[in-house]
């Protein structure tokens, strides 16, 4: 993946002339391809729909190394201005909607009121994983004629480039190359400021742009998931041990009939491996009915999501690390078993003989209670970071509010007049659906996955720098809607149309960066095409709304500008709708989408979702992350105090005889719960501490997904570390329970 580098370190879209540029000039690439979305419309009998597409340069499946399955990928005559409408349709599209007909190809569909014909059915194993919806893609067809006119779509920044490396160049030699060309200029390829590449680019492997954002995540599950195996192979291994004790005099006879302990030694091999195996086939049932959760709980984001399943290479991993944990779970349990001289076991009780056992399994529960502390810990971290991160102020009014996207299509909206007045049409039929208190429409909605920045220029800036701000085009009564407070001046309103002053609301950040203790009304501005137009009016600041959080609650990109939408310099095809309701808002739907349809019923509606929805979905990744190491965390605590119980119980059947000679002495029962709770808490105590050295190493790989807390938050550690003592306590006292009850005669005649 390739990146125009911005001034800050940022990732910016290219220009379509830069592409140009690089697959001229380049020489370590093999193919360069670049792409947008695109959002055709295709009508049905009974709604329309909207399919997700791209429109891409030529090579896009080339430099993606996947040719069309049926019929034939792009090429350059397909790929010029104003060429031929052709189409290559993805594999789910054309079993859905065509069949699976192989007649298709060279077929006309109709899409946006044009006739397109089919080239080519991409393969059902491609996954498109720079855009996984996509269902359809036609060529870019950008004028490469005009790279002297500054003021075209051809030098906006708006296109995502990936590149295929040649054979033999590595990542380093690319991006050598690519900062060459960026520093060397050459009169065949003039660039505009603000595609100077004065500040090179950022490249990166297709695996770490896709897979980034969710790896830091998907590391801790894997970690957690390690944790909670470690802990189980433990309490396995501390049961084995047992076990062995008390077979000890077995052993004894078997060696002294003549086994050699080489054999004996493969016999308990040989059952631990038969458990274990025994153990990851029920593990293979469960996960078949786990993993399916796992994927509904998973947050969209998580790339290739819908590849998560359990299959015959899970099958196989899941056998091999079986068959490890069993051979190496099972070996020191063997290794103790024949330590010392077996042959001393024929005149020993196993009771007796088990205490040799006790130092090696309390071992292994104070490492229990170690890494479940590490594990209680990350998830009351996660829990305590979520809890501050949903307590932000979004900006806005969440509750009550419905929002879904609607797309105008066709030719007779060719013109910004048709799509203004379709809008403004579907508008008003929406706000006389009953329920409904307030609606709006704006060209982006916050925290719904939308970003559109355009540049911003203060005329009180010497320097002439533009700015970037996020830009909303909006309905007078967009504020009033989703309830975002005015700080000072006014707010856009209905004499804010075309032919009048342009008007423009900013957010407050914006403008206490840009006007420190100054007043910010009246300021002249001019924002996106009118930017390095003396002919374009300015325009002026009438007021100072609060900050919205657009792309996540965690991330501060508030520097935004509002502008009514007839004001702004074309209508936008694709607005989203926000409704208030005075009930319940997503019962209102339905309603809403037949007042649209009732102007104009082959207009796709899609996003339909409520504003409480889309601020759960943007934090969805921590959510995730919380659930599973909440699980894993019970699962430890569950396993850790059973080990606890385990040893204890274990130590007081085999020390039933001392029990009863302390009691005949005259120590109270009293003295025996505290004798035994005693020796449960050490480990305990000693597992926490060690624990804690665990917990401070394992939470600083959680801080990307920690907020507004640090990975050594004092309270989270105190809670847990309250937790753990409590459950061992609880899992100490039914053994000492136990060990008070003991009647001193029956002990004394125990053997």
């Amino acid at each position: 993946m390739i990146w125009y580098a911005g001034e800050d370190g940022s990732r910016i879209p290219q220009t379509f002339h830069t592409y140009r540029e690089l697959a001229e000039r380049s020489r370590s690439l093999e193919a360069i391809a670049v792409m947008k979305p695109w959002q055709p419309s295709l009508t049905g009998a009974d709604h329309p729909e909207r399919l997700d597409g791209q429109r891409v340069s030529a090579n896009y499946f080339h430099a993606l190394g996947v040719p069309p399955a049926l019929g034939r990928d792009f090429q350059p005559s397909d790929d010029v201005y104003n060429g031929p409408k052709v189409a290559i349709l993805g594999n789910g599209l054309w079993q859905r909607i065509f069949a699976s007909d192989r007649s298709i190809i060279g077929r006309q569909v109709r899409l946006d009121d044009d006739n397109y014909t089919v080239i080519g059915v991409m393969p059902r194993t491609f996954d498109n994983v720079l855009a996984p919806s996509v269902d359809v893609w036609m060529p870019l067809q950008y004028d490469t004629g005009n790279i002297a006119s500054e003021q075209t779509r051809e030098w906006g920044h708006h296109l995502r480039m990936v590149g295929r490396l040649r054979a033999g160049v590595n990542m380093s030699q690319a991006r050598s190359d690519l900062d060459l060309i960026a520093h060397t200029r050459v009169p065949e390829y003039p660039r505009p400021d603000w595609a100077s590449l004065d500040q090179g680019f950022i490249t990166s492997s297709l695996q770490d742009d896709v897979a980034g954002g969710v790896k830091p995540a998907l590391l801790a599950v894997l970690g957690a998931v390690i944790l909670v195996l470690l802990i189980a192979c433990v309490n396995v291994t501390n049961l084995l041990l047992a076990r062995g004790a008390l077979r000890r005099g077995e052993f004894s006879v078997r060696a002294a009939l003549g086994a050699p302990r080489a054999r004996l030694v493969r016999q308990l091999l040989t059952e631990s491996f038969l458990v274990a195996m025994f153990g990851g086939a029920l593990g293979m049932v469960v996960a078949q009915i786990s993993v399916h959760a796992l994927v509904v709980l998973s947050p969209p984001e998580l790339p290739r999501v819908n590849a998560i399943r359990v299959d015959g290479t899970v099958f196989a991993f899941v056998l091999g690390i079986t068959a490890v944990v069993g051979l190496v779970v099972g070996l020191i349990p063997a290794l103790h078993a024949f330590r010392g001289d077996l042959h001393v076991g024929v005149q020993q009780s196993s009771g007796r003989t088990a205490g040799g056992h006790q130092a090696t399994r309390r071992t292994l529960v104070v490492a229990e209670v170690a890494i479940a502390l590490v594990l209680l810990v990350s998830a009351g971290l996660l829990l305590r970071s979520l809890g501050r991160l949903f307590a932000i102020d979004p900006g806005f009014d969440a509750s009550h509010v419905l929002t879904m996207q609607v797309q105008e299509s066709g030719h007779r909206f060719d013109t910004d007049r048709a799509r203004d007045q379709f809008f403004t049409q579907a508008l008003e039929a929406v706000q006389q659906v009953p329920g409904v208190a307030a609606a709006a429409l704006t060209s982006q909605l916050p925290l719904s996955g939308d970003f559109d920045s355009f540049g911003v220029q203060f005329e009180s800036d010497r320097s002439s720098n533009t700015e970037a701000g996020l830009r909303y085009a909006v309905s007078p009564d967009y504020f009033q809607t989703m309830r975002i407070p005015l700080r000072r001046g006014r707010l856009l309103d209905k004499h804010d149309v075309m032919g009048a002053p342009l008007a423009l609301v900013l957010s407050e950040s914006f403008t206490k960066r840009k006007f420190p203790n100054q007043d910010p009304l009246g300021r002249r501005v001019r924002i996106g095409p009118d930017i390095g137009r003396p002919d374009r009016p300015w325009g002026t600041i009438v007021g100072i709304v609060g900050d919205v959080k657009q792309t996540s609650l965690a991330l501060t990109d508030s520097d935004a500008f509002y502008t009514s939408t007839t004001q702004w310099s074309w209508v936008d095809h694709v607005q989203s709708l926000v409704i208030r309701t005075s009930g319940d808002a997503a019962g209102l739907g339905p309603a809403i989408r037949q007042a649209i349809w009732s102007v104009d019923k082959n207009q796709p509606i899609v996003r339909v979702a409520t504003m409480n929805s889309l601020l759960a979905r943007s934090e969805a990744e921590r959510h995730f992350v919380l659930i599973l190491f909440e699980a894993f965390g019970l699962a430890a605590l569950v396993l850790a105090a059973t080990g606890i119980y385990g040893v204890l119980s274990g130590t007081v059947t085999e020390r039933i005889r001392e029990i009863g000679l302390r009691s005949a002495l005259g120590a109270t029962r009293a003295d025996i719960l505290t004798l035994v709770v005693r020796q449960g808490m050490s480990m305990a105590g000693i597992g926490v501490a060690i624990g804690l050295t665990g917990a401070v190493i394992a939470s600083r790989s959680l801080i990307t997904l920690l907020f507004g807390i640090s990975s050594l938050d004092p309270f989270t550690y105190v809670a847990v570390i309250a937790l753990l003592i409590a459950v061992s306590m609880i899992a100490c006292a039914v053994p000492a329970w136990r060990a008070a009850k003991v009647d001193p005669m029956v002990a004394l005649r125990y053997e």
